[in-house]
C-alpha cells in the first residue's frame, strides 16, 4: 500500500506570547517572555507566584456567554486555536466530505479547574451531592475534540491523546498516520491545556518541578543555563490542519510544510525523571528519522523539549550529541519554552508550529534567558541563545517528552512537488 503524503495547510495558536499565529511568531523571533505574576488566583502562599498565562483572552469572542459557561478553559482555548487554524486553511466544510475530516486533540490533564471547583464546592457543603450537571462533560479531556467536531460538523476520526507533555505531539502523529493510511483527508489536530490554578501549580510545586525565581519571572525559564531551577508553567493551545497532499492541491490550499515522519518511544526508567543517558530521547529521534527516511545530517533545526530542569536538559543534549555526532555542531537547537513556558499537553502542538514556521521562514527562534554557560554542555553546540538566527531550514525536528517516560518527535520539511 502506498502511503499518502501529508502537508500542513493551516495554523492556529493561543499562547502566553500571542493570541494568534502572527502575534506568536513575532514574539518568538523577538525573544519575548510570556512570564509574569499569576492573576488567575491569589498565589501569595505558594512557593511559585508566577506563570506564563494567556493574556487578554475572552471566550465570549468565540462563544455566546451561556455556552462559554458550560466549557472548561482548556476547551475555550481549543476552540479559539482550532477556529484560527480552520480559517487559515480556508476549509469550506459545506463543499467538502466531512465524513473524512476528523479531530484528534491532545491534553495532559484536561478540565482541572472544573474538577477542582466541583470538589471544593462539595467539600465545603453538607455532604449533599450538589454537582453541576455539566461537571463531567466539562472536565473530561476528550470533550475538546468533541466540541470542535460538533461546532463544524466533522464526522471523521475523533478522539483525544494523553501522554502528559507529549500529548499533542502524539495527536499529530496519530493524525499523520490516519491520513497517510487513507482513513481521512483532513484532520484538525493539536492540543490545549489550562492548569494555572491552585491544584496545578500546588502539585508541581510539591514535586519541586517549578522555578521559584519569584524576583525575576521573565528570566525564570532558562533552558541550558547553568542556573536553571525548574520549568515555568504555561497555558494555551496550538492547532495544526494536516491534509492529504492531493486533497490540498485539488482545493488550491496554501502549504506551509510537509509532515514527513513521527517517532515514539518510552524511557522505561522513572515516573518523572528522564533516562540519565537520554536513551529514550535518542530512540524517539531515531524512530522519527527512520519514519521520515532521513539521515541525521538532513536535519537543520531541533525545537527541543528543553524545559529548564537540571536533569531534563542534560539528558536531551546527551541524546542529540550521541545520535547526530559531528552534525550536532552544525544544527540550530532552541527551546521556545524559554518564552512560552511549558504548556504541558499543548506544548507539542505549539512547538510544532514554531518548527513549521522556522521551515517556512528560514528563521530559528531563540532560547532566551541565557546568562551563564553550563560546563556540562559542549560549547560548540549552537543553542541559538538570546537572538533569532537566519539560516536555511529544510527540515526541522520537534521533541516532546512527558511524565511516565513518554517521548514523541515529529519532523517537518519544506514542501516540494
Amino acid at each position: 500500500m502506498e502511503l499518502k503524503r501529508v502537508v500542513v495547510t493551516g495554523l492556529g495558536a493561543l499562547t502566553p506570547i500571542g493570541n494568534t499565529v502572527p502575534e506568536f511568531w513575532e514574539s518568538l523571533i523577538n525573544g519575548v517572555s510570556g512570564a509574569g505574576p499569576i492573576t488567575h488566583y491569589d498565589p501569595e502562599k505558594f512557593r511559585t507566584k508566577f506563570a506564563c498565562e494567556v493574556k487578554n483572552f475572552n471566550p465570549e469572542d468565540f462563544l455566546d456567554k451561556k455556552e462559554a459557561r458550560k466549557l472548561d478553559p482548556f476547551v475555550h482555548y481549543a476552540i479559539a486555536a482550532s477556529d484560527e487554524a480552520i480559517k487559515d486553511a480556508g476549509l469550506d466544510f459545506p463543499n467538502l466530505d466531512t465524513n473524512r475530516i476528523g479531530v484528534i486533540w491532545g491534553s495532559g490533564i484536561g478540565g482541572l479547574k472544573t474538577f477542582t471547583d466541583e470538589v471544593v464546592n462539595f467539600a465545603n457543603g453538607d455532604g449533599s451531592p450538589r454537582f453541576n450537571p455539566f461537571f463531567i462533560p466539562k472536565m473530561i479531556l476528550d470533550i475538546a475534540p468533541g466540541h470542535i467536531s460538533i461546532r463544524h460538523g466533522l464526522r471523521g476520526p475523533n478522539f483525544s491523546t494523553v501522554s502528559a507533555c507529549a500529548s499533542s505531539t502524539n495527536a499529530l502523529i496519530d493524525s499523520f498516520n490516519y491520513i497517510r493510511l487513507n482513513m481521512a483527508d483532513v484532520i484538525v489536530s493539536g492540543g490545549s491545556e489550562a492548569i494555572i490554578y491552585e491544584a496545578g501549580l500546588g502539585g508541581f510545586n510539591a514535586m519541586h518541578a517549578l522555578s521559584t525565581r519569584n524576583d525575576d519571572p521573565k528570566t525564570a525559564s532558562r533552558p541550558f543555563d547553568k542556573d536553571r531551577d525548574g520549568f515555568v508553567a504555561g497555558e494555551g493551545a496550538g492547532s495544526i490542519i494536516l491534509e492529504e497532499l492531493e486533497h490540498a492541491k485539488a482545493r488550491g490550499a496554501k502549504i506551509y510544510a510537509e509532515l514527513v515522519g513521527g517517532g515514539m518511544s518510552a524511557d522505561a526508567n522513572h515516573i518523572t525523571a528522564p533516562h540519565p543517558d537520554g536513551l529514550g530521547a535518542k530512540l524517539v529521534m531515531t524512530n522519527a528519522l527512520r519514519d521520515a527516511e532521513l539521515q541525521p545530517g538532513d536535519i537543520d533545526y531541533i525545537n527541543v523539549h528543553g524545559t529548564s530542569t537540571p536533569l531534563g536538559d542534560i539528558s536531551e543534549v546527551k541524546a542529540i550529541v550521541d545520535l547526530f555526532k559531528e552534525h550536532a555542531f552544525k544544527l540550530n537547537i532552541s527551546s521556545t519554552k524559554s518564552m512560552t513556558g511549558h504548556l504541558l499537553g499543548a506544548a507539542g502542538a505549539v512547538e510544532a508550529i514554531a518548527a513549521i514556521l522556522a521551515v517556512k521562514n528560514d528563521i530559528v527562534p531563540p532560547t532566551i534567558n541565557h546568562f551563564t554557560d553550563d560546563p556540562g554542555f559542549d560549547p560548540k553546540l549552537n543553542f541559538t541563545f538570546n537572538k533569532a538566527q537566519k539560516r536555511t531550514v529544510n527540515a526541522a525536528l520537534s521533541n516532546t517528552f512527558g511524565f511516565g517516560g513518554h517521548n514523541a518527535s515529529v519532523i517537518f520539511k519544506k514542501y516540494t512537488a
